[in-house]
């Protein structure tokens, strides 16, 4: 095998790296945060045997490694999350949008979720927990919570349903944290009957076709698009509104908007924004 020589990294070696991070993800990295790198593949360049970026580009041209380049890729996505993020949604989805729904499907007793993006489970599990709080009557109910993320390691922190005591501090009611969680050592678990409602699995939100084929009821996809070009938001919206019931409910980031408005309804309630398939 070829030695790799360390030499200060190069503008082409930042354009490399951005160019294979947007190939498998779809995220456009600008150019002014190619400093990123050096901080969020450190852990990726000790797993290596490697100590700079530059050497990473070097083993990367050398040798064709698609579970190195997937790594890289999954090192640049942004995992923010937490409990009950920006909760007007999840108070808006309880106060108005679920008993209009749950009165809809009163026969068919069932509720598809899905929590797009879903980093290490936070999102999924508020909704569950929303649901087993406020709508006794779902209980006997066909309830199922997907979530799905790019990143395999955030992925398996979300199958795992364990939070530490500063994950627990962000966004959790007291009585949520009493009545869901049970507390082993530093660190609390989701109990069982919420991780029930929930399933976890790797999927790429920008590599079509979309990881399911039956309509969901809700689908949350925030603060995801930001990060897309225009082509991969337009793309990922089309999919998105044929996965979507028609009185189904899309949630999306704050600052984000659909692409073809001639696809969606907007609908402003409770200090927050929702959509609806035209």
């Amino acid at each position: 095998m070829a030695t790799l020589v360390a030499t200060p990294a190069k503008p082409t070696d930042y354009s490399y790296l951005r160019k294979l991070v947007f190939n498998l993800s779809q995220n456009v990295l600008d150019p002014s945060r190619d400093y990123l790198f050096e901080t969020r593949l450190a852990r990726l360049l000790r797993n290596q045997g490697l100590t700079h970026v530059e050497e990473l580009v070097q083993l990367l041209q050398l040798r064709k490694d698609p579970r190195l380049e997937k790594a890289v890729a999954e090192a640049m996505t942004i995992n923010e999350t937490s409990f009950f993020r920006d909760g007007r949604p999840f108070e808006v989805l309880r106060t108005e949008l679920l008993p209009r729904m749950i009165d809809a499907r009163k026969h068919q007793r069932s509720l598809r979720l899905w929590s797009a993006a879903s980093s290490s489970g936070q999102e999924a599990y508020s909704i569950a927990m929303l649901l087993r709080e406020h709508f006794p009557q779902l209980l006997g109910w066909k309830i199922r919570i997907e979530g799905t993320d790019l990143c395999t390691e955030v992925v398996h922190k979300a199958q795992s349903a364990t939070y530490h005591r500063i994950e627990m501090n962000r966004g959790l009611p007291a009585r949520h944290i009493v009545r869901y969680f049970d507390h082993l050592g530093e660190d609390w678990v989701v109990k069982k009957e919420i991780r029930d409602l929930c399933n976890f699995r790797a999927a790429n939100l920008c590599a079509p076709p979309l990881p399911f084929t039956e309509p969901f009821d809700v689908i949350f996809l925030r603060n995801v698009m930001i990060y897309f070009s225009m082509d991969t938001r337009k793309t990922l919206l089309q999919g998105i509104h044929k996965l979507l019931a028609p009185d189904g409910v899309l949630f999306l980031g704050a600052s984000e908007q659909p692409v073809d408005p001639a696809l969606w309804k907007a609908v402003i309630t409770g200090g927050t924004c929702h959509f609806l398939p035209k």
